[in-house]
């Protein structure tokens, strides 16, 4: 199959089958099509739709996520994961705005914290239609299995060859469609479990279909154990019911985040206690619980201490703050934080 009957294909499929109607398909920007294109990073559609919709109704444009505290960034992107992206949104976002326009090509904008090339590929095609190859996920899947590429395509060498491809077959006109249409495709034909191959635009030039291997590819990363690691949280309240959040470092884990204090067991937490003379009305522990990263396990346990309020209490760094409980809910909070507080509170 050439380059031009792939695309025609592709095109084909997508003018009967694309997905039209997402909420970043409406009145396109660069600035939308960034915000979008970030948030869908290792996120389903479905996940997505509601915290875009969130977020474009707080900031609308660029400028107004530019000026907004970080802490108003992050509370609309809790429960989303991975707050580098976050991070990187709102220190972009500032870049840009002191520019004066939005960077219309690869070099300026692979240039800005959390754009890598895939996602400036897409902005380009998608907001400025200018002609650029992607390999998100969805894209990476589809080639792999229509060209019979096997090796885990985080390897240098395979995802090379994968972007060569991507390149030779990205076409210059309609090029925004294109973009959206392969990642359609990857999203609900050629799907990670269960691909329906018998709706493909490209099944009878396939090799994974016609080697039988669309089950084996992409080769999977290669297997490694998660490392498990263990903490306890504290969780403060005193009698106004306000609780002990502590800001959390600007990267890393949960950066810039509020969460509760950790300590590396219940013990050091209650030695933590006695030590800073709080006066305990009562305490309780929380039965172990499993928060799993991209790349460890989290075990952790839970403390609860009801407190008198302490006299010239600060902790460390002077980060933890006593909030009341109807504040929380408009802090950046990590998920299974909010869920804690949300369950004991």
């Amino acid at each position: 199959m050439t380059p031009s009957n792939f695309q025609q294909n592709i095109l084909n499929w997508f003018d009967v089958n694309g997905r039209k109607d997402l909420p970043w398909q409406q009145d396109i920007t660069p600035y939308r099509v960034w915000l979008s294109e970030t948030m869908l990073q290792q996120t389903q559609v479905t996940t997505v739709i509601p915290y875009f919709h969130a977020f474009i109704a707080q900031f609308p444009t660029i400028e107004e996520l530019a000026a907004a505290p970080i802490d108003a960034v992050l509370h609309l992107w809790s429960g989303l994961g991975y707050y580098a992206r976050a991070r990187n949104l709102h220190k972009s976002a500032q870049i840009i705005t002191d520019l004066g326009y939005f960077p219309n090509n690869l070099e300026e904008l692979m240039a800005l914290p959390g754009i890598g090339q895939s996602t400036a590929g897409a902005i380009l095609s998608i907001a400025f239609k200018k002609s650029h190859p992607i390999l998100d996920g969805n894209v990476r899947r589809v080639l792999t299995r229509f060209k019979g590429i096997s090796g885990w395509p985080g390897n240098t060498h395979v995802n090379k060859q994968l972007w060569s491809i991507s390149k030779e077959l990205t076409p210059q006109h309609r090029v925004a469609d294109y973009t959206q249409a392969m990642m359609d495709l990857g999203a609900t034909v050629c799907t990670r479990s269960k691909p329906l191959c018998v709706k493909c635009p490209l099944n009878s030039h396939c090799l994974a279909k016609l080697t039988d291997t669309v089950h084996l590819l992409p080769t999977p990363k290669p297997a490694k154990v998660s490392p498990v690691k263990q903490l306890t949280f504290l969780l403060l309240i005193n009698k106004q019911q306000e609780i002990a959040l502590i800001k959390r470092p600007p990267s890393g884990i949960w950066g810039g985040l509020w969460s509760l204090p950790e300590f590396e067991s219940i013990s050091s937490a209650l030695d933590w206690c006695n030590m800073k003379q709080l006066p305990i009305i009562k305490s309780q522990t929380l039965a172990p619980q499993r928060h799993t990263f991209s790349h460890y396990h989290l075990d952790f346990s839970t403390l609860i201490i009801h407190t008198e309020n302490p006299i010239n209490f600060v902790m460390e760094a002077n980060q933890t703050v006593w909030y009341k409980e109807a504040d929380i809910g408009g802090l950046g909070l990590p998920a299974p934080i909010k869920l804690l507080l949300q369950q004991n509170i």
